[in-house]
């Protein structure tokens, strides 16, 4: 069993900004989830592309905006 991510748990550190930055990784059952640092946007996804260009779409395209999660992460509702 894998340790899992949950939105609650996870907060931007100290020296980011407020712009919104993107988890994406897979839940327990294996859905590919994409979902905002502090829980304001996410959604459950077909594949890892369609979670990362979701991730992409909602913040411009930055870099490092969207990072790769090994653990699982719940999407919480």
């Amino acid at each position: 069993m894998s340790p899992s991510l949950q939105v609650t748990a996870i907060h931007a550190d100290a020296s980011a900004t407020d712009a919104d930055r993107f988890i994406v990784g897979q839940d327990p059952e294996g859905h590919w989830v994409a979902i905002e640092i502090h829980g304001r946007a996410g959604g459950l996804f077909r594949s890892r592309k369609d979670a990362v260009d979701y991730a992409e779409d909602e913040t411009d395209h930055r870099p490092d905006a969207v990072l790769l999660s090994g653990a699982s992460i719940e999407l919480r509702v």
